[in-house]
């Protein structure tokens, strides 16, 4: 039976990454896997050392990324009342280039227009570069 962790969090990752990449890349090699995903909280700066390091393992690598979302407009900066939540996670996953381009720009706008704590995106930009 296959699997691949489509849910990790490398040392990159903004305030919960411990996993190094070739120690990551390497286990999952001994193990078997034949494919990874890295998926750090609001960026993206492993993504090519990463895929470089994967593939010179004979590892198929999964571009993502743990995005932020607000619960309204990404350009609201107002601070919610006590119980909501201030942000909400999704997982992105690149399926093609596109894709990467893609998820390239959101995290991009994330900081740019978004940045509230956190890097921020909201439905209308993900509606907007859902592709891929």
């Amino acid at each position: 039976m296959r699997f691949t962790h489509l849910h990790v969090h490398t040392e990159y990752s903004l305030l919960d990454g411990a996993s190094r990449l070739d120690n990551l890349i390497d286990r999952c090699k001994e193990l078997g896997m034949d494919s990874l995903a890295i998926t750090d909280h609001g960026v993206m700066y492993a993504a090519i050392d990463f895929y470089q390091k994967c593939l010179s393992k004979g590892i198929k690598p999964i571009i993502g990324c743990e995005v932020y979302c607000a619960p309204g407009s990404r350009f609201d900066k107002t601070a919610r009342g006590s119980g909501e939540s201030a942000n909400y996670h999704l997982i992105l996953l690149a399926k093609n280039m596109q894709g990467y381009k893609n998820l390239i720009k959101l995290v991009s706008m994330a900081f740019v227009e978004g940045f509230y704590y956190k890097p921020r995106i909201d439905k209308t930009i993900l509606k907007e570069y859902h592709e891929g």
